[in-house]
């Protein structure tokens, strides 16, 4: 009867974490290709700018802040993780209203910001020290300073 019992818990278990671990699998394979599509966002983000299309480019930072919202965007759980995609939504909200107001210079500085979160949220998640430049939007000199003295 012990026997019994304990081959069915262990089969049990072994279902369960079978199981858990597909589903982990499913998740990481749709990370993947979520991340690759926000890769290639960002890549025709870039063309946008280069070619000073600033409706398009207005238009593909839009789509990217509202990536962030989807249940797909959430690669972990963490407050740590919840801050990186706040910093990045701000950088990509910032890029479409320098988009909109025809700025040329505060898009590229906001793309550059944009490009700096994804970098460092990936870091985050492999699990490495961030060292994130805290600079103000408004001074992009201090930028050039900081990126020198690195």
């Amino acid at each position: 009867m012990k026997r019994t019992f304990f081959a069915v818990f262990l089969s049990l278990v072994f279902g369960a974490s079978l199981t858990m671990t597909l589903a982990q699998a499913r998740k990481s394979r749709a990370t993947r290709e979520f991340m690759r599509e926000k890769l290639a966002l960002s890549q025709k983000l870039l063309e946008a700018l280069a070619i000073e299309d600033f409706e398009l480019l207005s238009t593909r930072a839009m789509k990217l802040s509202a990536m962030t919202q989807l249940e797909t965007w959430r690669a972990v759980e963490t407050p740590d993780y919840d801050l990186q995609s706040l910093q990045f939504r701000r950088n990509v909200d910032a890029l479409a209203k320098a988009a909109k107001d025809r700025n040329l210079d505060a898009a590229t500085l906001a793309y550059v910001r944009v490009t700096m979160s994804c970098v460092e949220c990936h870091k985050f998640i492999r699990g490495k020290d961030s060292a994130m430049l805290k600079i103000e939007p408004t001074n992009p000199a201090r930028l050039a300073l900081a990126v020198v003295t690195r």
